[in-house]
């Protein structure tokens, strides 16, 4: 029979007689194959247990022959399945069927919903991350999500994995800009504003306001996450040159780009500190108390290891700025992307079983 659903899905009955031994019962044979010469059909068997009821399957091949007179059936071959083995078959035949159900050959990972786990055997987690975030971004997964009573650790594993998702194709997108030669500084500047975590866990999202007074405009403003006061970013281009030698005094020392660049956040942050002391103006929740800040320019990718240290040391005699390149910037990204995909990581027993923590709280950036 059939009942009036939205899917409109079959029920047939099934049928449970006993043997004529007396010791276990069977149900309606199902065919799953008949032709001009042969038939297949499945046969259920219940055994009864002590702790209930197992379910064993025979499936048997039977030949039509034709007699004298008249067309007979003739069992040819038998297999008999156990409970195990039976439901080893089923779990096989949906897995299969659901790559059936794909186009093209390739890798692809079949979850168990019932059980709400899968073996993912050796499959590289980027791309089982990837293929997870594609799933739970799908329009009809998402509204689900939005309504269902979903537990605690669910919820922040599902925000952990799209996240971590995301901070991997933004750090590719950095990394092809880079790459390609861009050196325009609002291509950056937008880039940085989508994503200041690169920035370390200090800094949650960049505040949509950029002018401190009128005329003087940072690029970024960031809200710390622990006293949500602001601190600022400056950014440059980078084929702005960083470091120059001095042959006669053998030391670097910052490049003409560097220096205005100080001159400039140095103003910015006098600026800051005064007028947002108690909140800006027409914006009193921005606040800045000491601000320091972040200068990114150039790039690093080719530097021998004493200009690194020589970047380091000027950095340590400057007060409340930083100069970085856009490289160590990417560099960043990557590690902290590194830190939260490794397997050694901790486990978050008390908040959330099973997600990985970061060797440093301090290092976790969201």
């Amino acid at each position: 029979m059939t009942l009036p659903t939205d899917d409109a899905a079959e029920f047939d009955a099934v049928t449970r007689r006993e043997a004529s031994s007396g010791l276990v019962s069977y149900g309606t044979p199902v065919v799953l194959h008949d032709s001009s010469r042969s038939r297949v059909q499945l046969i259920p068997f219940y055994i009864p247990r002590s702790s209930g009821t197992d379910l064993s399957v025979k499936i048997i091949t039977y030949l039509k022959q034709p007699p004298p007179n008249e067309w007979t059936v003739v069992e040819q071959k038998a297999v008999s399945l156990n409970e195990a083995a039976a439901r080893l078959l089923l779990e096989g035949l949906k897995k299969h069927l659901a790559v059936s159900e794909q186009a093209g050959d390739g890798e692809y990972i079949v979850i168990r919903a019932d059980q709400g786990t899968a073996d993912f055997k050796g499959l590289d987690p980027v791309a089982v991350t990837a293929a997870l975030a594609r799933v739970l971004s799908r329009p009809e997964i998402v509204r689900h999500l939005a309504t269902a009573e979903l537990s605690d650790e669910l919820v922040v594993a599902f925000r952990g994995a799209i996240r971590l998702s995301e901070m991997r194709s933004a750090v590719a997108s950095l990394r092809s800009y880079l790459d390609s030669g861009e050196n325009r500084e609002p291509v950056y500047q937008e880039w940085c504003k989508k994503h200041s975590w690169a920035f370390g866990n200090a800094y949650v999202l960049t505040d949509s306001v950029r002018d401190l007074s009128p005329g003087d405009q940072v690029d970024l403003l960031m809200p710390s996450v622990i006293t949500g006061f602001r601190d600022l970013v400056e950014l440059k281009r980078p084929d702005m040159p960083v470091l120059l030698y001095d042959q006669a005094h053998r030391n670097y020392y910052f490049s003409a780009e560097v220096s205005k660049a100080i001159g400039q956040v140095h103003r910015y942050l006098d600026i800051l500190h005064e007028e947002a002391a108690t909140g800006l103006r027409d914006h009193p929740e921005i606040v800045a108390y000491h601000p320091r800040a972040t200068v990114v320019i150039g790039r690093s990718n080719t530097w021998e290891p004493d200009q690194r240290r020589a970047l380091q040391g000027l950095n340590s005699r400057l007060s409340g700025i930083t100069v970085m390149t856009f490289d160590q910037l990417l560099a960043q990204g990557e590690r902290l992307i590194e830190m939260l995909s490794t397997e050694k990581a901790g486990l978050v027993e008390e908040d959330a079983p099973g997600l990985e923590q970061l060797e440093d709280d301090d290092d976790y950036p969201f």
